[in-house]
């Protein structure tokens, strides 16, 4: 995480965020705005207030660092047309998104495209590798070509790159997000049906490889109705499923991932252990 990204809302619109971490000096994040997630309004506002000095938007198009939460195509619709308007830059972070949920990313399933796309180790095969990527006009900016400077030490890294083109030629198949997507909705369904069975409140959606589920009635739109959901209960299910020999990501805001590897028998098998759990919770 760059310094500048360590932040929390501030106040209000009207003032800068503030750091989230020890060691992060204020200055450095003072000229970064947090935005509630799918919040028209703020993100009006924002704009309307600084549009003039705002360099570029960043966001998730399909959150995976609060569980498991889409962008509204109305919103990330509006992201677009701001950037447009101001002459600021969109910025996608697909890290998580990035050919988990499809082929062309959270990008392609909304239809929104944006000026820079993050990526990250998914690209590799589970290797170190990173890119970020857009337009000529823009990436020409970078040295040597242009004024920016980027370098790393593991840039065009010869065993990383083969990892990831031949992840790429696998997830290029014919029918491979298909069946993944197939796999993944099989969980997701199965997990919704066995809660229902036992009177849990549930709810859960997916694409592609990615998942996410949360404890409560109905889809959360944004982190703050995330962080209302029932924190005990998870860690009854969590634990429950690793004494059965089925690990989730460890924490309610961690989104879930399914891979081409699992089959049938690990979906069925990890619905009823939740089932099991299920029973339990009160």
């Amino acid at each position: 995480h760059a310094d500048a990204l360590l932040v929390k809302a501030g106040s209000g619109l009207a003032t800068f965020g503030n750091p989230t971490s020890a060691g992060v000096p204020p200055e450095v994040v003072q000229h970064t705005l947090v935005l509630e997630y799918n919040n028209l309004e703020q993100l009006e506002e924002a704009f309307a207030l600084h549009g003039a000095d705002i360099a570029c938007l960043m966001i998730e198009a399909i959150a995976g660092n609060m569980n498991f939460i889409r962008a509204t195509p109305e919103f990330a619709r509006r992201c677009r047309e701001l950037c447009t308007r101001h002459g600021a830059l969109l910025v996608f972070d697909e890290v998580m998104t990035g050919f988990r949920v499809g082929l062309h990313g959270a990008q392609g399933v909304l239809g929104v495209t944006p000026d820079l796309t993050v990526l990250g180790k998914v690209i590799g095969g589970g290797m170190p590798l990173a890119a970020f990527g857009g337009p000529r006009a823009i990436m020409e900016l970078l040295a040597p070509l242009g004024p920016v400077y980027q370098a790393g030490t593991l840039s065009g890294n010869p065993v990383a790159t083969a990892c990831g083109l031949a992840t790429l030629k696998e997830i290029a198949r014919p029918g491979f997000y298909e069946a993944l997507s197939a796999r993944t909705r099989s969980l997701v369904d199965g997990l919704t049906a066995a809660a229902a069975a036992e009177g849990v409140p549930f709810c859960a959606d997916s694409e592609g490889g990615m998942f996410g589920f949360f404890l409560m009635d109905a889809l959360p739109q944004n982190y703050a109705t995330v962080m209302t959901t029932d924190n005990a209960r998870f860690n009854t299910l969590f634990h429950g499923l690793l004494d059965r020999g089925v690990y989730i990501a460890p924490a309610l805001y961690e989104a879930g991932f399914v891979s081409s590897a699992h089959t049938g028998e690990d979906i069925a098998a990890t619905v009823e252990a939740a089932r099991e759990i299920f029973r339990t919770l009160d």
